[in-house]
């Protein structure tokens, strides 16, 4: 069976450009069928203000109205995926930017208002894994920008962790699927305020362990819920890396590997 590598990288790494540069050199030495998608950053928050539109944040989501869909979707889908495309391009690496409507690749349904009205933002319904297949097998690296489309055309704003494993989950269908996770730590840490105490590995249990302990918390909970749910849908294996390490931890076991069993 063939092989694919899908990595997300998230907005500290795009907000930083010398990061960011670090990052797509080590993601184009990654061997085999890639894609990538990314977050968007502090980009959108800065031209919204440039604008006029207020930023709502809500525990680390943006809610997201239409003047700021429209924000995120010129920053996401246009600025920064295509900012990721030519970089990419100059490294050899032959890149197509995406959303999630491009190619009806990501289908999702617009949230519904519980105790939060998110706005415009995208659960996601489905993955169409064979257009996904068809841009790897004209060599060509996808690149996603996190933004979906529903059923009645509307475009929505996407969490970036869960489209990655959404899409890494629909991909087992082609491929035997590692999912990473890119971010400005060096993986899960034991000790938020120490870099160094990296979790080599992370089971379901020890998982629930540090949750109550407090040591692992806030926005890296989703982050780990995905990821576990990658694994229990048929991902080989995930890791969580800082964004200079992901080579190195698809060869040589940096960062924080997940498994299922205790």
């Amino acid at each position: 069976m063939n092989t694919l590598t899908v990595i997300k990288i998230g907005g500290n790494v795009i907000d930083d450009p010398a990061a960011l540069k670090r990052f797509l050199t080590a993601f184009a030495s990654v061997a085999g069928m890639k894609v990538l998608i990314h977050g968007g950053g502090k980009i959108a928050t800065q031209v919204a203000d440039k604008l006029g539109i207020q930023t709502t944040m809500v525990e680390g989501r943006r809610i997201t109205d239409q003047p700021m869909l429209d924000v995120v979707t010129m920053v996401y889908g246009g600025l920064v995926n295509k900012q990721i495309v030519a970089k990419l391009q100059a490294l050899d690496i032959n890149a197509i930017g995406l959303t999630g409507a491009d190619g009806g690749t990501v289908l999702a349904k617009k949230r519904p208002v519980r105790d939060i009205d998110y706005g415009m933002v995208g659960d996601i319904d489905e993955v169409n894994s064979g257009q996904i297949q068809f841009f790897l097998r004209q060599n060509l690296t996808p690149v996603f920008a996190p933004i979906t489309y529903s059923e009645t055309g509307d475009l929505l704003n996407t969490n970036a962790d869960t489209m990655a494993s959404a899409i890494a989950v629909d991909m087992v269908r082609h491929n035997g699927v590692t999912l990473v996770y890119c971010f400005e730590k060096k993986g899960v840490l034991a000790d938020p305020t120490d870099d160094n105490s990296v979790i080599g590995e992370l089971t379901p249990s020890l998982y629930a362990e540090h949750k109550a302990a407090g040591s692992i918390n806030k926005g890296m909970i989703p982050k780990l819920d995905n990821a576990f749910k990658a694994l229990g849908n048929g991902v080989s294996k995930v890791i969580i890396c800082h964004a200079d390490d992901v080579a190195a931890a698809l060869q040589q076991g940096a960062g924080t590997t997940l498994r299922l069993g205790d």
